[in-house]
């Protein structure tokens, strides 16, 4: 199976702003695109993107799941990147009109379409570095995707650091390219020497996120996860999460969680720790990775709790339970 988005489908939509209005959107060539060499977005990284999917139902149908909020959050990011504005509605539309033009390539499932809304500044500009561009450009991809635990569910090994930080603390709120970059040398670096996984980021001791995901703590019918502020990404799937787990009569508790507290909790036999995004929804954590010493999450296994909410969330996606939230958009 071919690694998760590396395959695309031949066509995406395309919509370009020339400083004043936005074009018609366009279904275009999806294998490349054409910009100047001095574009912004090469130069000073004014670029921002999505990661939601559309699932196929038993019945045929497909349906996006939580596509208002993954807008709301892709006009947030565009603003904090003084991009120009987008129109909510016009990207919903190429949105829905890409993945209705590929609806027969959607995965049954296990499998998914994942959905790239991606905008980028255009404007060549090389002496810009402290000036938004006034141009720009949104486009839509998609990529057929299969079941991400194909291999089996097998737990992460994170280690925590608590010296850096993913990116600029003004930016977690973003979901920029930029982050992603500034978090792969540390993500590297502990690959190499503490054959991790994942890094955790705990600047001062502050619990945040992964490099590319939100980071959960399940301790008992409790969990624990930091709550919102612009340092770290406001996650569509940890909201889902969470939103299932208080249906499920959880507590929810968003706070500010220690390293100490963390490793104090971790500890004991019963605690899981999962990681929440797009791809894999849930992925279990088994190991955390502290100061050259390795401590097991509970019993360093993957918890039933983790397994519930996923499979809960899953259940939704693929219209086996009831989408009592709205969250699912008809194509």
């Amino acid at each position: 199976m071919s690694a998760f988005g590396t395959v695309f489908m031949p066509k995406m939509a395309i919509s370009w702003f020339d400083g004043t209005s936005w074009s018609e959107a366009e279904m275009v060539s999806s294998d490349s695109i054409q910009l100047h060499p001095g574009a912004h977005v090469l130069h000073y990284s004014s670029t921002c993107f999505e990661g939601l999917k559309a699932f196929r139902h038993e019945d045929g149908s497909t349906k996006i799941f939580r596509m208002d909020r993954n807008i709301v959050r892709f006009a947030q990011s565009s603003r904090l990147l003084a991009l120009p504005e987008i129109d909510p509605d016009a990207t919903a539309k190429m949105i829905t009109d890409v993945v209705a033009h590929f609806a027969d390539e959607v995965p049954a499932a296990p499998g998914s379409m994942y959905i790239r809304p991606t905008h980028i500044g255009t404007e060549a500009a090389i002496g810009k570095a402290a000036a938004p561009s006034t141009s720009s450009c949104q486009y839509v991809l998609l990529s057929p995707v299969g079941d991400y635990f194909a291999g089996g569910d097998a737990c992460l090994r994170l280690l925590i650091e608590d010296d850096g930080m993913r990116c600029a603390a003004h930016m977690g709120m973003v979901k920029s390219g930029g982050n992603y970059a500034s978090a792969l040398q540390p993500i590297m670096n502990a690959r190499a020497e503490f054959q991790a996984d994942q890094v955790l980021f705990a600047p001062g001791g502050d619990v945040q996120e992964t490099g590319a995901a939100n980071f959960l703590l399940i301790d008992g019918d409790e969990i624990i996860t930091k709550a919102l502020d612009e340092s770290f990404l406001h996650g569509v799937t940890r909201d889902s999460i969470l939103t299932i787990a208080r249906d499920l009569g959880m507590k929810v508790s968003e706070r500010q969680l220690s390293v100490d507290e963390l490793l104090e909790r971790a500890a004991k036999p019963g605690c899981e720790a999962a990681l929440s995004g797009t791809a894999a929804v849930l992925a279990p954590v088994g190991t955390l990775i502290y100061q050259g010493k390795e401590l097991k999450v509970g019993s360093g296994s993957v918890g039933p709790t983790t397994v519930k909410l996923r499979q809960t969330l899953n259940d939704i996606q693929w219209g086996k339970a009831e989408d009592k939230h709205g969250w699912l958009t008809t194509v």
